[in-house]
């Protein structure tokens, strides 16, 4: 039996000290498979190999619920997929951040529209916004406030047309 395997067998024993000693004796090869793991990235992560080792290992020992592993070989496994959840779970945030995953989605209902404006503010709106400025106005890209105002139009469009 090797000193990783007794060591994973200590802790889950629940002796407190095992995954202390453990850290030393796999660093290196742990080290390695992050290395790996991240060459396999796109260019431009934040995260480097000892990062991702240390993120990894803190997921397989700490917590509430510290597995239990059936020898070194199941250790590494773990700890593979581990490093890979974490860079899965990084590029979500990324894409959702880079889509404006931090917005709260609003309806656009037709007590919006259909709240009254004077027509001269309307007139003056018009005149003197572009869908540039509008779109900066209202905080949101030109492609949605292209998508409000056709929504906009055909929603008066209809209305008009009941009458």
């Amino acid at each position: 039996m090797s000193e990783v395997t007794a060591i994973l067998e200590a802790a889950a024993g629940g002796d407190p000290h095992a995954a202390a000693e453990l850290l030393p004796l796999v660093y290196e090869e742990l080290r390695k498979l992050a290395a790996a793991r991240l060459a396999q990235e796109k260019p431009g992560q934040t995260l480097d190999a000892t990062a991702l080792v240390h993120e990894a290992y803190l997921r397989l020992v700490n917590g509430d619920h510290p597995q239990k592993f059936n020898g070194r070989g199941h250790f590494f496994a773990a700890a593979a997929e581990a490093m890979r959840r974490i860079l899965v779970d990084q590029a979500r945030r990324r894409k959702a951040a880079k889509r404006g995953g931090e917005w709260g989605r609003e309806e656009f209902t037709e007590s919006i529209v259909a709240n009254p404006r004077p027509l001269e503010e309307l007139l003056a709106v018009d005149e003197n916004l572009n869908m540039t400025e509008t779109a900066a106005a209202l905080g949101i890209s030109v492609r949605s406030a292209t998508d409000v105002w056709a929504y906009a139009r055909a929603w008066l469009h209809q209305q008009l047309g009941r009458d």
